[in-house]
């Protein structure tokens, strides 16, 4: 059987450099590997806010910054969970499958649980893993490029799958995860890279928004640069970030900044990155005036026909 790609991200705010490196840059290399589908999870993103804002417009550009990194809508199939029904019709028997002591234990969601909006946790807090579960198998996915903290969400959909597997008969297939080549970049205040917490570089940000970013960056008082996760995590990781928008280590890039000291090291830093999303930016002002939402719909239609077909499989297998 061919291996089958599925990823995606929620629509909350711009794609920043930690999913590029994550997982984004992985998905442009596999799309021309394996069939691929791509979502764009809106109806996860009131699992941890009490409105879902500006969805929309969240979508489109979530949808602008896919095409920009080089996603290519003839490969691959770029989709939105809201218009796929047949999705939360898999959700249902898939969460009789998982106990409820398992989704306590997820560590991404009490991490999520720690930093959401909402003044009280929902029910779809704990079920958004089994969602995400439905996502991955609608399709057979058996590929999932993800950051080393979507891992625990990963194995939530192998135990459905086995378990569903032994259960009713064969029908999906156990999904592995495939890494980027930089799993967790920290964000710039030395916490978690994320788009809500405002320590993000975003893909579509501007070489002055990313200038005043990377100013405000943590460092340490020492001037000599040096690499050491361990003893200076604040300087490696802007280090890493340098090293890796350049495709250079970053132990040899301290070593040439020397004792330049925390200026120098956010000079180096800027220009990097400036210049590895250049032509990105380019590329997505290109795209923001034609029609991209039509590749939306056409995207949801192929997905629509996928998960009726897997929806079918199920609902045989069960006996309904």
């Amino acid at each position: 059987m061919n291996d089958v790609v599925l990823t995606g991200d929620r629509p909350t705010g711009p794609l920043h450099l930690g999913h590029y490196f994550g997982s984004l840059a992985n998905r442009v290399r596999l799309q021309d590997l394996h069939p691929m589908y791509v979502l764009i999870a809106d109806y996860q993103v009131i699992t941890d806010r009490d409105l879902p804002g500006e969805i929309r417009r969240y979508t489109t550009e979530l949808l602008l910054d896919y095409l920009a990194v080089g996603l290519d809508p003839a490969k691959v199939t770029i989709f939105q969970h809201s218009a796929i029904p047949e999705l939360n019709q898999l959700l249902l028997p898939f969460l009789s499958l998982v106990s409820v002591a398992e989704l306590r234990r997820n560590p991404t969601v009490k991490d999520e649980i720690a930093h959401s909006s909402q003044s009280a946790v929902n029910g779809l807090m704990f079920t958004y893993p089994v969602h995400q579960a439905a996502d991955i198998l609608f399709c057979k996915g058996t590929l999932v490029p993800v950051g080393k903290d979507q891992l625990p969400h990963l194995e939530v959909a192998r135990l459905v799958a086995r378990r569903f597997n032994e259960r009713y008969g064969e029908v999906f297939p156990l999904p592995e995860a495939m890494m980027g080549a930089q799993p967790l970049l920290r964000g710039l205040d030395g916490g978690k890279m994320s788009k809500s917490r405002g320590n993000a570089i975003a893909l579509s940000a501007t070489e002055d928004e990313t200038a005043a970013l990377i100013r405000k960056a943590r460092t340490d008082a020492e001037r000599l640069i040096t690499f050491d996760e361990e003893r200076r995590p604040e300087v490696a990781n802007l280090l890493t970030l340098a090293g890796l928008c350049l495709g250079r280590g970053p132990a040899e890039l301290a070593g040439e900044i020397g004792d330049g000291g925390a200026v120098t090291l956010k000079r180096v830093v800027t220009e990097a990155v400036n210049e590895f999303l250049r032509p990105i930016r380019k590329r997505r002002a290109e795209l923001a005036g034609g029609d991209v939402r039509r590749i939306l719909a056409e995207g949801n239609e192929r997905a629509r026909e996928r998960a009726v077909r897997t929806l079918e499989e199920v609902q045989a297998a069960m006996g309904f």
